[in-house]
């Protein structure tokens, strides 16, 4: 990347902290941008071992507001774009939010970064954009199909951050992870949920559509793609994706959970689960020769066994009372 300071908004988030980390381990100058509010929180940045928080400097705003960005902006040669409203069950219920967020708030970020000559932004898009597969794997000029307003909403953000590109030479970079499931995801996320059920002893797994297939990618990996993206110039300009390049079925993943935490149970669908119809994406599967063509990134833990691997580690992360007393029980929204 180039000197100076790196700015990485949506840093209190699941993404967003581990990326932090991985930032600061190498030795890089991290602003890090989280979501104002009135107790202090800064959402799993306060996870992080004091070292690490000695390291950042820690900055409180909104995307959408145009003062606190470029109050963030200033002084950083590189930007990653993390933040935005993710949880697809509740854009169906608060679109609008979704589309101040996820369009404006990058749109605030795009005019920030050119007003202020950054040298590099990455932005986040995400797999949904692609809805369900037409062909896999699914390369980067497979059509774009929202099938929620959360994924219309990242569609439209993709499009403008591109079209600061085209439009004005802001070097961006859009990288579009599939999957990605580790230590301090959201609980209404799939791996963690069937995880949590387990732990707590459940005989029964309630869970959503199980037919579905997804490319569950680590959070290690990733972040090393994020990097990647970030230090080869010539990702400016394209959407990449990052993935594991292998997909599983949402029952099978949750039968391989079950045997690795030693459990035996029934898995079961339950209607309130699951998305409106024609809504739910059926299947994922990152094709990733585009990321290994120009920026030289595979994933560092490929296939089945490197689902495995992760899923172990997050497994024991999810086992630890410490860690699940963060999140708020009972919580689906």
């Amino acid at each position: 990347m180039a000197g100076g300071a790196v700015l990485v908004t949506g840093a209190d988030g699941f993404i967003g902290s581990h990326l932090v980390e991985a930032l600061v381990a190498r030795g890089d100058a991290v602003r890090a941008l989280v979501q104002y509010n009135s107790f202090g929180h800064r959402g799993w940045l306060d996870a992080l071992p004091a070292a690490t928080l000695d390291a950042l400097e820690v900055v409180a705003g909104d995307v959408r507001d145009r003062g606190s960005v470029r109050d963030a902006v200033a002084g950083c040669s590189t930007v990653f774009h993390l933040a935005a409203l993710i949880a697809i069950p509740y854009s169906y219920r608060a679109p609008q939010s979704y589309l101040d967020t996820n369009a404006g708030g990058t749109l605030t970020l795009l005019e920030a970064a050119r007003e202020l000559g950054v040298a590099k932004l990455v932005h986040t898009s995400t797999s949904e954009v692609y809805g369900s597969a037409r062909r896999v794997p699914i390369d980067e000029e497979h059509p774009l199909q929202a099938q929620s307003p959360y994924a219309a909403s990242k569609i439209a953000a993709d499009q403008l951050a591109l079209s600061f590109h085209r439009s004005f030479g802001l070097p961006v970079a859009v990288i579009r992870p599939f999957n990605t499931y580790g230590p301090r995801q959201s609980t209404r996320a799939v791996i963690p949920t069937i995880i949590t059920q387990l732990a707590a002893g459940a005989g029964r797994l309630s869970l959503g559509a199980l037919t579905p297939t997804r490319d569950f990618s680590f959070v290690a990996n990733t972040v090393s793609g994020f990097l990647a993206v970030a230090d080869h110039p010539a990702s400016v300009g394209e959407e990449i994706n990052v993935g594991s390049g292998f997909e599983i079925g949402i029952g099978d993943s949750a039968r391989l959970i079950a045997e690795i935490m030693g459990r035996d149970v029934e898995i079961t669908c339950e209607a309130e689960r699951l998305r409106p119809p024609g809504s739910e994406v059926e299947r994922l599967y990152a094709g990733l020769e585009k990321a290994e063509r120009l920026i030289g990134w595979r994933p560092p833990e490929p296939g089945l066994a490197g689902f495995r691997r992760g899923l172990e580690r997050t497994i024991a992360w999810f086992s630890d009372p410490a860690n699940l007393a963060r999140y708020r029980q009972g919580y689906q929204l």
